[in-house]
């Protein structure tokens, strides 16, 4: 494996510095920084012309040029790099650097919520094939991965930030919203759990009369303007973790682990309290360690304490559970941290921004507000790109779950008499993350792409503005020093692919063949 490894390397740093090559000498011959100078009817035009000249070497081929931009670039291993500057005389490596932080926390979350709503909803289609939801998932899944996420921006700006920022100055939901928002979730929900006519009428209609009774309590009691979970809520959440995670790690049949994931919820609740304070005071990072430290030390207690043997699979669901459950607690925390975010100066009731990474603050504000803060930036890009490649993530997980239960070792499953269940998750589910991890590691590199546009949308200042700016601006070293990492992430991505069939398909064994 090691060996492969660093073959892998070589060709992938061969190919790296030969696309770079190109990439190079294409951009200088296809551009002329002096074409505006030449036009000038500037007294000091021909000066200023040798100037530029002289800066970016102009008189030297475009081949030369590659090599001594790339000498510096090779500065690398030495711990010398040297990418050259922009054309605002600031190094490039401090411009991608400042960049690489923001797309990286924009491409992670909505890579992150696609992938996992994406294959959630694309196996529960599925299984669930020709019923009304396959044929309402198909239909959102098409007419999402159709539409131009520069449009979808758009909208999501004028209905999720402007329309709903009004709409929180009173945060009161009129009746029409309760009554659609309700006949929307009875349909749903009727549609995932399906069978007779009766049935999916009886299930529309609790979930209908459920869902109008929870949103007008939520609206009476303007839960909306002060949001909060508190212990109770945390309590409920907790153990439907608890029962879900359980459910689809090992089964509810495993009577062991549903002791472990309920008695961490339950710790969970009780460690509530004193979180509170932690998470309050005046460092509330550490307060976060402990807490995340104090829920993995529970999860693993509650593992070797009701497993005897094969604990790995409830090691891995308590875990699962407590990590779920932290995130909550978190959430309540931002929660709380709401209405002083929502009445500052700074913001101004107008919580869902539009444009921006993040608010500047004229005044001293606490933790958990800039937290909400960037969170509420983050919404908006997060949502716009993850729209998009969740409609790609649901068709292909459910083609190919599809596929992979038509094989002849599914239907041995079944004779054998395992559960649905065991037969899904253990055996249908492994082996359609296969195929999927190429989409996964692919789609990183492609979201950042994607981020072009959105971060152009919502004024980010990420590696899209930067390609933007390198662009417009005839910036080779900087339009360079943009797509040297961007390649290198696909490469790198091409190579976790290859990692993770190994990984994934003990019958892959690299190398095995001649």
């Amino acid at each position: 494996m090691f060996a492969y490894i660093l073959r892998r390397l070589g060709a992938l740093i061969v190919i790296l510095f030969g696309s770079s090559f190109l990439l190079y000498n294409l951009s200088a011959i296809s551009t002329d920084p002096l074409a505006d100078l030449r036009l000038s009817d500037a007294q000091n035009r021909d000066y200023l012309i040798q100037a530029l000249t002289r800066e970016l070497r102009l008189d030297l081929p475009p081949p030369l040029r590659y090599f001594i931009w790339l000498r510096g670039v090779l500065g690398l291993f030495v711990g010398n790099p040297n990418f050259g500057l922009t054309r605002e005389q600031q190094p490039v490596v401090e411009a991608i650097v400042g960049a690489i932080p923001t797309t990286i926390r924009l491409v992670a979350v909505a890579t992150i919520v696609a992938i996992v709503l994406g294959i959630a909803l694309g196996i529960t289609s599925a299984l669930r094939q020709y019923s009304r939801f396959d044929y309402g998932m198909t239909f959102f899944a098409f007419l999402l991965f159709s539409l131009p996420i520069f449009w979808v921006a758009v909208l999501l700006k004028q209905y999720l930030a402007i329309d709903f920022n009004d709409f929180l100055v009173s945060a009161k939901i009129p009746p029409p919203w309760i009554v659609g928002f309700s006949i929307a979730t009875g349909f749903f929900w009727a549609a995932i759990i399906s069978g007779s006519r009766k049935r999916v009428l009886l299930i529309f209609s609790s979930v209908f009369v459920a869902n109008s009774i929870f949103l007008t309590l939520i609206s009476a009691s303007e839960w909306l303007s002060y949001p909060r979970l508190g212990p109770f809520a945390i309590f409920i959440f907790g153990i439907g973790i608890a029962i879900g995670v359980t459910y689809l790690s090992v089964g509810l049949s495993d009577r062991n682990a549903i002791k472990s994931t309920l008695l961490i919820a339950l710790v969970a609740t009780i460690l509530y309290f004193p979180a509170q304070s932690l998470l309050d005071s005046n460092r509330p990072r550490v307060g976060i360690v402990i807490l995340l430290v104090t829920l993995m030390i529970t999860a693993l207690s509650a593992s070797f304490l009701f497993a005897r043997i094969d604990r790995g699979p409830i090691v891995r669901t308590s875990i699962i559970t407590s990590l779920l459950i932290f995130i909550l607690i978190l959430i309540d925390q931002m929660m709380q941290a709401w209405r002083p975010f929502v009445e500052s100066d700074d913001v101004n009731y107008r919580p869902v921004a539009t444009i921006g990474q993040s608010t500047i603050w004229l005044t001293e504000v606490s933790f958990w507000v800039r937290v909400l803060d960037f969170a509420m930036h983050l919404v908006l890009p997060t949502l716009a790109l993850t729209l998009i490649s969740f409609a790609g993530y649901v068709r292909f997980s459910r083609g190919t779950l599809l596929d992979v239960l038509n094989q002849d070792y599914i239907r041995t499953a079944r004779a054998k008499g395992l559960t649905e269940r065991t037969v899904v998750m253990r055996h249908a589910f492994r082996n359609t993350m296969i195929p999927m991890t190429t989409i996964m590691v692919g789609d990183v590199a492609g979201i950042v792409g994607g981020a072009i546009i959105t971060e152009r949308v919502f004024a980010w200042q990420g590696m899209g503005t930067l390609f933007n700016k390198a662009i417009n601006s005839f910036d080779l070293n900087l339009l360079m020093g943009v797509i040297l990492f961007l390649s290198t992430l696909a490469i790198l991505a091409n190579l976790i692919a290859d990692l993770l069939y190994s990984a994934l398909d003990p019958r892959i064994r690299v190398g095995a063949g001649k």
